[in-house]
């Protein structure tokens, strides 16, 4: 019988495409695996296939699929079912989907541009001759598109020769080598063969009685090294050093006299645990309560809202649970909204469950990723995966618990491209089918979270006390306008702050200094007209870097020299406005001259390991103070902070946005909750021109519940979430008028049938990126409405405008629930 496939193309495709199976390949396609097809004129891609069957398509002739390049099915069916939600609940392709979750070097396309690794070890004799045909003329040419080297060989399918290539390291897919990754290597020391006798040690010691350093040094690596017992242990270079007080020099000298040798070891994603594994902590009572709590909730829910305020110890909490899972044969998916808490939380799991944690976020390159991916899907490489939002289109098998931690925040939500998912979300979806639990962590729970664990959907734990008797910070607010009038103020810091932070360093303790706003300033103004310097592709004010000596766009990277005179009037007379993370370190560096300073915003942190560097370095009281951005308020642990500071409150307080407030609560709680977790009580200071605004008074009063009551009347009066839900749509076109006419006939069809539910069109408070301009315009219904009926009515009024020739142009960004 002829067989036919349905396959998940990656590209921007409404429905399946069905290809048919040529009688070599019959009963060898499986749901799952990747196959090599044709799509469009000339152009082939690695799809997945969906469904295999006989009945052949009536709308076109089916193409031959020409190659099959996995023996076995890459994508689960639990997978397939919840890349189906995502394309249909947030208003995109299966495709889109499909792009988003796999790993680039597992979704090759004939554009697809493959160079030269340059840590290929050379060894051609490994290499088929086409395979070898393909490394010759890419390090000729440096770099070759799928379809060049298609022609080179003469050949249609060279898909599986890449992914040959690719798996013996002989070739990079190109934006690989965009991420520049470099393996750690460590270097360890050893004895030579010839010093592995105890007579011959005994007559190095001899040998080494007027090298005391020396001496110092074997004695330690013999001791650290365990060689003489049954399980000896490989010896970093550093540490050996650092035990024995020794320098690189002393070393040297033992390698050259021939009693010891260095060696180079590459070092995994995560570390090997090597030493012995630490006991589980006794829970406190209020976490026990909890714990119990939480397996009650879940014999009737299968999501449970933990809300602990800062420093209650949830992640005990989670340990537990995680090691019920395990021991039950279950995995665990542990989701985070930053990088950067990836390190500190590994670093506190792997002293428990040693090398079966796993971490996948997109600061790993291609081939990493599908090593982890391979991994899961084998079901025998981790138990417990850490990461950020990708992390959840994981090939899971028996994914018993999802925790995701600070569940509020807003990086669980990605933005461009398609789909546009919000993790918390799609992450409850993917534990319905994957028939597991949820644990949503917080201290400062999203509005809609609370809501409705209050309507009892989401089960409810509360732990209202800090871990160990510990009191909530002191939080004090700074009044800016007070300071200004008696000429008090300092730079950006008022008098009281700046006290503070001398006391504080006085006492050997750390400080942690909050600005949402990374950057020296926000805007270069001339004096006497005016004029701020603007991006010549977006409508916004550029950006002023010191280290750079630039000013940015923060939207497109457009950058220009800071100008000596103003381009409107001439005038010398040019003034920074605003401060931001790079210019608070600066002030810091005058007033502070002997303190130790670090910055961690999104220009410091765009490596791989920069997070870990600087997390360490704090936590080592290496850094005194460290200036961040919104990054320094998710859940960080580190015991030595005694004092926070808010710099700047009302910039949050006065964001044009029905969330603003509940924002500015969350962010301030947060960063405040990073104040005297360990020992003594913390001081939190808040700099504002506005003390008395309620807001502040309930992050001064720890309120959380006089906060979520305030706002949850506000939202009802106003139709907002979580009484009414949003879509907003975003037409974008390069011509000005056409962004304009083409949203203004949007919502005349829209109104057809949703009538006072559409809202706008409007321009938004940027309203050109990167030349296209941009137009909103807002859906607001009602819950009890139907959102299957209201999404197909939109993409019919999407179709419509696109049929219209003057509009076809134009581009419709859908964003389901957007925040």
């Amino acid at each position: 019988m002829t067989q036919f496939v349905d396959v998940i193309l990656p590209v921007a495709v409404p429905k399946l495409y069905t290809y048919r199976v040529p009688v070599e390949l019959t009963g060898f396609v499986i749901p799952g695996q990747r196959v090599i097809v044709e799509f469009g004129k000339r152009k082939r891609y690695s799809a997945i296939i969906r469904k295999v069957h006989g009945v052949a398509p009536m709308a076109y002739q089916a193409k031959y699929i020409e190659a099959i390049l996995d023996p076995l099915p890459i994508v689960t069916e639990d997978q397939f079912k919840f890349w189906e939600w995502i394309a249909t609940y947030y208003m995109c392709t299966i495709g889109e989907v499909m792009l988003a979750a796999l790993p680039s070097a597992l979704k090759l396309a004939s554009e697809t541009r493959i160079v030269s690794n340059p840590d290929f070890n050379r060894d051609y004799q490994q290499l088929t001759d086409s395979e070898y045909l393909i490394v010759e003329a890419i390090e000729i040419r440096n770099v070759l598109s799928l379809l060049e080297i298609s022609e080179i060989l003469d050949q249609k399918t060279v898909y599986p020769l890449i992914k040959s290539l690719l798996e013996k390291k002989a070739v990079l897919v190109e934006e690989e080598l965009i991420n520049k990754y470099k393996p750690k290597i460590d270097k360890y020391v050893r004895l030579t063969a010839d010093y592995t006798r105890e007579e011959s040690l005994k007559n190095v010691f001899d040998a080494l009685e007027r090298a005391p350093k020396q001496l110092e040094l074997l004695m330690q690596l013999i001791s650290q090294s365990k060689m003489f017992g049954h399980s000896p242990i490989e010896v970093k270079k550093n540490s050996l050093q650092k035990a024995a007080g020794a320098s690189s020099a002393q070393t040297a000298q033992l390698v050259k006299k021939g009693i010891i040798e260095i060696y180079e070891k590459e070092i995994g994603r995560i570390e090997s645990y090597d030493g012995s594994l630490t006991p589980f902590n006794e829970l406190s009572s209020q976490q026990a309560v909890a714990l119990k709590e939480i397996d009650h909730a879940f014999k009737s829910k299968q999501v449970c809202l933990l809300h602990g305020v800062t420093s209650s110890g949830k992640t005990n909490v989670y340990v537990e649970k995680i090691k019920e899972t395990i021991a039950a044969g279950g995995k665990v998916l542990y989701l985070l909204p930053e990088i950067a808490l990836t390190t500190q939380i590994i670093n506190r799991l792997k002293k428990y469950f040693g090398n079966c944690i796993g971490v996948y976020h997109s600061k790993f390159n291609a081939n990493e990723r599908v090593e982890i991916w391979n991994n899961v899907l084998s079901g025998k490489g981790y138990d417990i995966i850490i990461g950020a939002r990708s992390a959840l289109f994981l090939p899971f098998k028996n994914l018993d618990l999802v925790i995701i931690d600070e569940e509020h925040e807003n990086s669980f939500k990605q933005y461009d491209p398609n789909p546009r998912y919000h993790a918390r979300d799609a992450a409850i979806v993917l534990a319905n089918i994957s028939n597991a639990k949820v644990i949503l962590g917080t201290a400062t729970p999203s509005i809609e979270t609370y809501w409705s664990a209050n309507q009892g959907r989401f089960g409810h734990v509360t732990m209202k006390k800090r871990f160990g008797g510990i009191q909530l910070p002191e939080i004090f607010c700074a009044d800016i306008q007070e300071e200004r009038r008696k000429k008090k103020i300092k730079g950006v810091f008022t008098t009281f702050l700046s006290n503070a932070m001398k006391i504080a360093l006085e006492n050997g303790e750390q400080i942690i200094l909050f600005q949402n706003r990374r950057g020296y300033a926000p805007q270069w103004s001339c004096d006497d007209c005016g004029v701020v310097p603007q991006c010549s592709r977006c409508d916004v004010s550029l950006t002023y870097h010191k280290f750079q000596k630039k000013l940015n766009c923060h939207y497109c990277g457009y950058s220009i020299n800071p100008p000596s005179k103003c381009d409107a009037c001439g005038s010398q007379k040019l003034a920074m406005i605003g401060f931001g993370t790079e210019k608070i370190e600066e002030d810091l560096a005058l007033q502070l001259p002997k303190a130790k300073i670090a910055r961690m915003d999104l220009d410091t942190t765009r490596s791989k390991s920069a997070y870990q560097k600087l997390l360490a370095g704090f936590e080592n009281r290496e850094i005194d103070i460290l200036v961040g951005t919104q990054m320094v308020t998710k859940g960080l642990d580190f015991d030595n902070v005694a004092l926070v500071g808010v710099l700047n409150a009302d910039q949050m307080l006065g964001f044009p946005d029905f969330r603003a407030f509940e924002r500015a609560y969350q962010l301030m709680a947060q960063v405040s909750g990073r104040a005297g977790r360990k020992r003594k009580r913390g001081k939190v200071i808040i700099q504002t021109r506005n003390p008395n605004h309620w807001i502040i008074q309930k992050v001064i009063a720890n309120d959380y519940e006089a906060m979520y009551h305030q706002e949850l009347l506000e939202r009802k009066n106003f139709n907002y979430p979580p009484f009414y839900r949003l879509i907003q749509l975003t037409v974008k076109h390069r011509d000005k008028n056409l962004t304009e006419e083409g949203a203004r006939e949007l919502v005349k069809l829209l109104q057809v049938e949703l009538k006072g539910w559409v809202l706008g069109p409007e321009f938004p408070s940027i309203a050109r990126i990167r030349n296209f301009y941009l137009m909103n315009v807002l859906i607001k219904f009602d819950r009890k409405a139907s959102p299957t009926k209201i999404k197909r009515y939109i993409n019919d009024s999407i179709g419509k405008l696109k049929q219209n020739k003057t509009f076809k142009s134009c581009i419709v960004k859908v964003d389901i629930d957007p925040i």
